[in-house]
């Protein structure tokens, strides 16, 4: 059975509702966000359980291929969630999708006050990858995903990576930028606090759930042949404490100055008790460029373009998506990758993922 646009975003704006935190900054006072400061993490999963990270959900297990996330029913997330928060920065994860209809793989930046970046895989898809962003939980449009290339996810092992500064947000697959968020473009809507790091993997199509998360993961998951298992080979994080580059400060902590969660509102606290220097000369939203911390070439980047509508403070982020030009020269959709599933589904798995970072809080 086929879902009708407005369905499907019915049902999604119910699977958003699940995203949550538990201390919103936006609405009350809360910790410091611990800072992975100039140490940032090298995890190699290879070698076993890496310090640095909260396993929760289903046991994960370690071996020389990395680490295995298995699902084997309905209700299992298992999800490595980082202690750690960067404020800008860089994080690079190896993994092989899991495969199988109903599976979700999922690659989270997420911050207190609901700012997110991330991609997903779909465990059905076997040719592309999805990934989307959202502004303080705003979820009232779902049109700021897009659909990207890729080969075999599911049965090989690639590198997805982020490059995050206070001018944009750039998504690489295999070292290649497939996407570029500028600031400039959506103003206060673009992701601007501190985030966690959060991986994992999780049942969406079961019986009983949404029948619209049921279509967008591909349908009933089947585990008679054994579990799903999603394999994550390694995460490397970077932070770069407010900048565009990796920072040599011995960062402790960010702190919400205010309740508008705004790039030049965070704190940067040192380890000697002293303040760091933030975000505030480069406003996040400025149109002034600075260079970005990646080396990674931008051939085939796909700008996104976007203009700015109210948002509702609740939920995922709030933008109306134009059509987005890549480096060539010619114009192309998030969703024109051959063989994309309806921009709809696109919106239901981006809310979606609220149910993995509800999961891993």
């Amino acid at each position: 059975m086929k879902f009708s646009a407005a369905t499907l975003l019915a049902v999604a704006s119910s699977v958003a509702a699940q995203t949550s935190t538990e201390c919103n900054p936006l609405k009350e006072t809360c910790k410091p966000d611990p800072a992975f400061g100039k140490k940032g993490m090298d995890c190699d999963f290879t070698k076993g359980e890496c310090d640095g990270f909260t396993s929760l959900g289903t046991k994960i297990t370690y071996d020389s291929k990395g680490a295995t996330f298995p699902m084997s029913k309905k209700g299992d997330a298992p999800t490595l969630r980082s202690d750690n928060y960067i404020f800008f920065g860089h994080v690079e994860v190896k993994v092989k999708a899991a495969d199988g209809k109903g599976i979700i793989t999922s690659l989270v930046l997420l911050s207190d006050d609901l700012d997110e970046v991330d991609f997903e895989t779909v465990g059905a898809d076997n040719k592309q990858i999805q990934s989307n962003y959202f502004s303080k939980g705003d979820d009232s449009t779902y049109n700021r995903g897009g659909f990207h290339a890729v080969d075999s996810p599911l049965t090989k092992t690639h590198t997805y990576a982020f490059d995050w500064t206070a001018e944009k947000v750039e998504w690489f697959i295999d070292g290649q930028s497939v996407r570029v968020l500028k600031a400039s473009d959506v103003g206060d809507k673009f992701p601007q606090s501190p985030m966690q790091v959060k991986v994992g993997a999780w049942v969406a199509g079961y019986d009983g759930n949404a029948p619209g998360t049921i279509e967008w993961s591909g349908g009933i998951a089947d585990f008679s042949n054994g579990p799903a298992v999603a394999v994550y080979e390694s995460v490397k994080v970077t932070d770069y404490a407010g900048g565009s580059s990796a920072t040599d400060k011995d960062v402790k902590e960010y702190v919400y100055g205010d309740k508008t969660g705004s790039a030049k509102s965070i704190q940067v606290k040192l380890n000697d008790g002293s303040s760091g220097s933030s975000s505030s000369s480069s406003k996040s939203g400025s149109s002034t460029a600075t260079s970005s911390a990646s080396s990674h070439s931008t051939t085939g980047a796909t700008t996104m373009t976007t203009a700015t509508t109210s948002a509702n403070g609740t939920g995922h982020s709030s933008t109306h998506s134009a059509s987005s030009t890549s480096s060539t020269g010619s114009a192309t959709s998030p969703s024109s990758v051959p063989g994309a599933a309806p921009k709809s589904g696109l919106a239901l798995g981006a809310v979606a993922l609220g149910a993995v970072a509800a999961l891993a809080l």
